[in-house]
């Protein structure tokens, strides 16, 4: 069964990246914030049915939540909503490229987190996959905006660089608090589980970032729910791509899925190959050849 994560990755990276290009069709219809909570909004009501399904026709029992599961669950909804602020902030900076290559230091913040607040270890060889899959990812990133490693040295001190590697650190301790909510619940099916603990995180978000539109960006809200169409179709792919996630999380350790989840920049680079015709840099070639064997060793070496 603990294999399973596997697969489930593998979709969950594919389905994010679906998610990524329809929100790209609401990019100049929604503010940054409208286009952020749609994700939460429209993908509520499918989780609300998924859980339902696996109840009603499913027969699984509904998990009986505690203290434990609703601490980590409102702590993973807010370390998440936390991260997409930040990244917004990090915007507004002129050399905000180095803050985002930083925060791509995400997938090792996840180890040291799950490490010390659920207890997580890593193998020495998953340990190593992990490092060479997020130094792929970081020099990929670097060579998408052309920046050089004196750059990057340079910049360590700067606003912007904190902000990215305080971003990683938020998203790293979302996955690690949704980890741990679900397996709180010590439920004797992780499928019901993760969907449960998804279905809660949702809500919390839904909730929280409403009332922030509704008091700062009434019109925003409005124009979330005008655009309904598209909205409708960021929620289906994104709830699928959760579902994927939060059962992998619940399955695996969250280091070693956010390393295999990666693979999503793979099937990117693969596509402004092949179908954009998109040409690479050196930097950008070496990045994903690092994130390539960072995944290959993760799984071989299990």
């Amino acid at each position: 069964m603990t294999e399973l994560w596997i697969p489930v990755t593998i979709a969950a990276a594919f389905m994010q990246n679906a998610r990524s290009a329809l929100q790209k069709h609401l990019t100049g219809r929604l503010s940054t914030l409208g286009a952020t909570y749609v994700r939460f909004l429209y993908a509520l009501p499918f989780a609300i049915l998924y859980v339902a399904g696996l109840h009603v026709i499913g027969g699984e029992a509904l998990p009986r939540p505690n203290r434990l599961f609703f601490l980590y669950v409102s702590l993973g909804g807010l370390a998440q909503i936390v991260f997409t602020g930040l990244l917004m902030w990090l915007f507004s900076f002129r050399n905000f490229a180095v803050g985002t290559t930083f925060s791509k230091t995400e997938v090792i913040q996840v180890a040291i987190l799950g490490l010390l607040i659920l207890g997580d270890t890593l193998s020495p060889l998953a340990a190593l996959a992990i490092v060479v899959a997020a130094a792929g990812v970081m020099i990929l990133s670097a060579g998408q905006t052309n920046l050089s490693a004196a750059a990057l040295v340079a910049s360590l001190a700067e606003k912007p660089t904190l902000i990215g590697l305080a971003s990683g650190a938020f998203l790293g301790a979302s996955v690690v608090f949704f980890r741990g909510a679900a397996l709180s619940l010590g439920h004797d099916s992780v499928i019901m589980a993760a969907a449960f603990a998804l279905a809660v995180a949702l809500i919390i978000q839904t909730v929280i970032m409403g009332l922030y539109l509704l008091l700062k960006e009434p019109a925003t809200l409005a124009d979330v729910v005008i655009q309904w169409r598209w909205a409708v179709a960021v929620g289906i792919a994104g709830v699928l791509a959760s579902i994927g996630w939060f059962t992998a999380f619940t399955l695996q350790n969250g280091a070693y899925v956010r390393a295999l989840g990666q693979i999503e920049l793979i099937f990117t680079f693969i596509a402004s190959v092949l179908f954009f015709r998109e040409r690479s840099s050196r930097a950008e070639i070496a990045g994903i050849l690092l994130v390539a064997a960072g995944i290959l060793l993760l799984i071989l070496g299990r």
